[in-house]
């Protein structure tokens, strides 16, 4: 169940021009201690909400250093209030514990201008309700959330509020956060590219490790061509350092791209990269003049590769197991009545 806590976050960047700021929130039914909130701009973390502290903190020494009047105090009257909302609201089953889960925020593309709000909710990480901003209205995919849906779209003063955030405060405050985390935000780390095999006949795997941020294009090519048969792509895990890995698989035989050249293009706001696939370029166990000792060499890396993914992913989804709430209207704290307008 825990897994589903990774499908909402679906709001990926296009190489440097397109930002995000985003809260996730996650809570278990039935377990008042299990709710958090993180903020994100981009792919980094500069807040973080817990309930058994009831208190919103910063995460980046960029917004620690910020002076956002009253910023801390109203996101914690936010996230309990969304907090209250989803726990009166979301439906639940009587035996089972549920995983809760509310994603929102912002894009903007810094060279187009271009911008697109968000704010969803989903139960076991099937989304159960959605606003539509173009439809001006909330969704419910669900036959069970007609109920919700109804009541959420009578509120018409919330759908005013949650357009007006989302397509104007939000974005202003991207900008803002932006702005103070220049420095650590813009930064780049370039993929390191590894081909490798266990055997003959498994896939060849094109694995990209120790890369920030995650936008990152992965493409096995065959003579200058695009592959979309035989490949299959992983997903993106976070290193303990920050940085993200991703592996693509390309199922073929040894005949075939001996006699092609195949190769891995990885894509990157750092750089390009290009690794064709040869008998020097590849690592697994079934070359015949390898040593015994760089073939058990290949096992442990191949073997290591796979543990610290596992390890990255089950990280990923603990740091993840958190709820995340929307950002204040302001900055400097709302009235009753914009409160009374955001519990929808």
């Amino acid at each position: 169940m825990q897994s589903a806590v990774l499908l909402l976050l679906v709001v990926h960047l296009a190489y440097a021009r397109k930002h995000i700021l985003q809260y996730l929130y996650t809570s278990i039914s039935g377990d008042d201690d299990e709710f958090t909130t993180v903020g994100l701009v981009d792919d980094s973390q500069f807040m973080y909400f817990d309930i058994n502290t009831m208190k919103a903190s910063p995460r980046t020494e960029w917004m620690r250093q910020s002076e956002i009047t009253d910023y801390w105090n109203s996101q914690t009257a936010v996230m309990i209030r969304e907090h209250k909302w989803v726990r009166n609201n979301v439906p639940t089953k009587s035996t089972d514990m549920q995983t809760h889960q509310l994603v929102y925020g912002c894009e903007w593309n810094d060279e187009t201008g271009k911008t697109n709000g968000f704010r969803k909710f989903a139960i076991d990480g099937e989304v159960f309700l959605y606003l539509d901003l173009k439809r001006m209205e909330w969704i419910s995919p669900m036959q069970h959330g007609s109920n919700i849906q109804q009541t959420c779209n009578n509120k018409t003063i919330s759908l005013a509020y949650w357009k007006y955030y989302l397509e104007n405060e939000c974005i202003e405050n991207l900008k803002k956060f932006l702005q103070l985390g220049e420095s650590s935000l813009e930064k780049t780390v370039s993929p390191q590219v590894s081909l490798l095999q266990r055997n003959a006949s498994s896939p060849v795997l094109c694995h990209v490790t120790d890369f920030y941020p995650s936008n990152v294009t992965i493409t096995w090519m065959k003579n200058g061509q695009e592959l979309y048969k035989d490949v299959k792509a992983g997903k993106l895990l976070p290193n303990e350092d920050g940085t993200f890995q991703k592996t693509v698989a390309l199922k073929t035989e040894p005949d075939e791209w001996r006699r092609n050249e195949f190769s891995c293009v990885v894509e990157h706001q750092s750089r390009t990269i290009r690794k064709t696939l040869t008998e020097n370029e590849i690592r697994t166990n079934d070359k015949p003049s390898a040593p015994v000792g760089v073939t058990v060499a290949v096992v442990s890396v191949v073997t290591l590769l796979l543990i610290t993914a596992v390890i990255g992913y089950l990280f990923y989804q603990k740091k993840r197991k958190t709820g995340f709430v929307p950002a204040k209207s302001s900055d400097s704290g709302s009235d009753s009545s914009v409160q009374t307008a955001a519990e929808a």
